[in-house]
């Protein structure tokens, strides 16, 4: 399915409610499925945690993840640490293309069972269930901190929990944190210091509900529209001003362009008034990359130069992120330098119109463009994408006044 994307005015204003974070959904199922008592309320409806759930109902056979990296990573640790376990874990095209090699590397340190069935280093992985005869493992932390998160996971159930030793410059230390902090809350016991994480077992769990805070990267597109019109009051439910999420550090950097964030309850109310826009932004997303192809797209719509680091991480998501920012960008006259770690843009005088935006089975290339809406029409293909992380995205876009006209 194609979108046509328009918008006639220069405010915007609702009240929606927007779907539970995917990273703290996933994080809590894998800990759910180790001990059951946990129960889970405002889950993420994404196809990636409905893909997660799935999986975890099934500890033999074929496990198809498609497009969800999370998953993957996680179900190779969980798999892998639960005797008797016996699955061939694959996904999409894509997803074959994208390394596990550092997180298998640490499984079989452990004492893990997991074989590479095509190519050295990449799904689909062979993976049979046992105990592990270590407690300690060492990881480089500069690639993905889901690797890391995915031992951090599954160390309550290991008979001595688990010792993670990082080396290197620890990536998106905030998702890192997250799991400690999901972990605590359930009273497990587990310390993060110097470069070391250590995990203490668990037995039980007390019977615990845990409601999960929703998506912060969503409410990016929010920010996003809001700093792109005049004027706005976006009301965003639930979250909270003490967040797990690295990416509430929208709040802080949407500043810059007139977004100001309260919060009333666990309502997340966002409001803009005309203001001076800044002539450029630099921001190092080191710890929240998921949001520069947002703040991207929004210096783009608003004419601002800016400069973004920290982003070696995006060239190993749904596509090559900053390839792709890159290519789309520059359709609307934009002009776009990038390298391993960096993107610099320097918009056009006027965007160009009636573009159509290539998404690379990218959910968040997709939602970060349609905020362009506002100020030129324009197209997206392949707009289905968004059920990776955010289903009712262009319905949400429709009751901001949106016109959201669909083709196939």
């Amino acid at each position: 399915m194609n979108v046509q994307l328009s918008h006639s005015h220069n405010t915007l204003q609702g009240d929606l409610e927007i779907t539970g974070s995917k990273s703290e959904s996933n994080r809590m199922l894998i800990l759910q499925a180790q001990f059951p008592n946990i129960i889970l309320e405002n889950l993420s409806n994404s196809d990636d945690t409905r893909v997660l759930q799935k999986a975890l109902a099934t500890h033999t056979g074929t496990v198809d993840i498609h497009h969800a990296g999370t998953a993957m990573r996680f179900l190779t640790a969980y798999y892998a640490a639960l005797p008797g376990s016996d699955v061939i874990l694959t996904g999409s095209g894509r997803m074959k293309e994208r390394p596990v090699k550092l997180l298998v590397d640490a499984l079989r340190s452990l004492g893990a069972d997991i074989d590479y069935l095509e190519n050295e280093g990449f799904p689909p992985l062979k993976i049979k269930g046992k105990k592990f005869v270590e407690n300690t493992v060492g990881l480089k932390a500069n690639i993905s901190s889901q690797y890391i998160s995915a031992l951090m996971l599954i160390a309550p159930s290991l008979p001595d929990g688990l010792e993670i030793i990082l080396d290197g410059q620890i990536t998106s230390v905030p998702y890192i944190t997250m799991t400690l902090d999901l972990l605590t809350s359930l009273g497990i016991k587990g310390t993060f210091q110097d470069k070391v994480i250590r995990i203490e077992p668990a037995s039980t769990i007390k019977n615990v509900t845990i409601g999960i805070e929703s998506d912060w990267s969503s409410a990016s597109y929010f920010y996003s529209l809001a700093a792109i019109c005049e004027t706005a009051v976006i009301r965003l439910s639930n979250y909270r001003s003490n967040s797990l999420q690295g990416d509430s550090c929208l709040a802080e950097i949407y500043k810059h362009f007139g977004v100001f964030s309260r919060f009333k309850g666990n309502t997340l109310i966002l409001e803009k008034n005309p203001c001076k826009k800044p002539r450029r932004i630099h921001e190092d997303l080191k710890n929240s990359p998921d949001i520069a192809q947002t703040i991207a797209v929004t210096c783009l719509a608003l004419g601002v130069d800016c400069e973004l680091a920290g982003l070696h991480t995006l060239k190993i998501k749904e596509t090559d992120r900053l390839v792709a920012l890159k290519t789309e960008m520059e359709k609307f006259g934009a002009k776009v330098e990038i390298t391993q770690d960096n993107l610099k843009l320097k918009p056009p005088a006027a965007l160009n119109k009636n573009v159509l935006v290539s998404t690379y089975n990218d959910h968040r290339m997709a939602m970060a463009f349609a905020p362009l809406g506002l100020k030129i029409p324009l197209g997206v293909e392949d707009a289905d994408v968004v059920s990776k992380s955010y289903p009712e995205f262009w319905e949400h876009l429709e009751k901001l006044g949106f016109k959201v006209e669909k083709s196939r």
